[in-house]
């Protein structure tokens, strides 16, 4: 494939959601600006509506969508950030929203779906049981199929987070994006290109699920096969489409330890005083545990 997502893209989907969407906060940390030696800005998207950025994606998909398609309804597979994002955005235009979720999913994250009114249908935790489900559901109903990442209207949409970043932190010498499917990586990729051209995308990932780093290195994609990390948002593989943008648009892509991504979850705890998911802790550890070196 030849995925065409462009900052254009990213404008257009900007303007579409920014009505729903919180534009949320950039904080700093003298304390972790000491430990790296570099200044560093943090875009808090866990104070996002649904409480990730997953809501942008979602949000510019199902607002994209035809009155015909969106009639029908959407579905989706997600251990629980985008599937609770897509139901909101779905009862924000007023149609249902499906959601195949694995068996293993964090009980908070079922719980979110089931408050945003997601019709939740379990599955084995297995990315062949989540496609094989959801399919059967589609063929049943004909809900329209948004997929959490591997999709242009998500990717974005995904986009737009940094490019806010830019635009209130300006002048920066790299960005660091958790990846897992690639949506956010990608979007983000192609926002610093356009908006901050000299800036470089570094993609970070833990060492238990480090399919995209394999997959950067080799130049073929490798999927996941059924990875044990405490970062759940992040045991997802690369898609067709998030793949090809990110082997164009990512500078590097590292991988960190499950002990430095709970220890970061710890330290952003005791030092900013504020609560992330394990996979939003993930380019933090990078620095902390020295696998990326930003002095100066």
């Amino acid at each position: 494939m030849n995925p065409m997502v462009t900052y254009t893209d990213i404008e257009q989907a900007h303007q579409l959601i920014r009505g729903h969407i919180h534009r949320t906060v950039v904080l700093t940390s003298q304390y972790f600006d000491n430990c790296t030696g570099a200044q560093l800005f943090f875009k808090c998207e866990n104070f996002q509506k649904t409480g990730s950025f997953k809501i942008r994606g979602a949000t510019n998909a199902v607002f994209s969508l035809s009155d015909e398609a969106a009639s029908r309804g959407v579905a989706t597979h997600s251990s629980g950030n985008y599937g609770a994002a897509l139901s909101q955005a779905a009862a924000w235009r007023n149609i249902s929203a499906t959601v195949v979720v694995p068996e293993n999913a964090p009980v908070v994250k079922k719980l979110a779906m089931e408050g945003y009114h997601a019709n939740i249908i379990l599955c084995q935790p297995t990315l062949q049981a989540r496609e094989e489900t959801l399919q059967q559901f589609i063929d049943d109903q004909g809900a329209t199929f948004l997929h959490p990442y591997n999709h242009e209207k998500v990717i974005a949409g995904q986009g737009t987070a940094v490019k806010e970043l830019i635009e209130d932190a300006s002048s920066l010498d790299t960005i660091l994006v958790p990846i897992g499917g690639g949506g956010l990586a990608s979007g983000t990729a192609i926002a610093s290109k356009h908006w901050s051209p000299n800036t470089k995308v570094i993609a970070v990932e833990p060492e238990m699920a480090d399919d995209a780093a394999r997959s950067f290195r080799s130049g073929k994609l490798i999927p996941s096969e059924n990875p044990q990390t405490i970062a759940d948002g992040l045991r997802t593989s690369l898609g067709d489409i998030t793949f090809p943008l990110i082997q164009k648009h990512v500078d590097d892509i590292i991988t960190v330890s499950e002990e430095s991504i709970a220890e970061t979850m710890k330290s952003i705890w005791h030092r900013m005083k504020i609560i992330v998911e394990p996979s939003a802790a993930v380019p933090l550890a990078a620095l902390l545990s020295n696998q990326l070196d930003v002095r100066g």
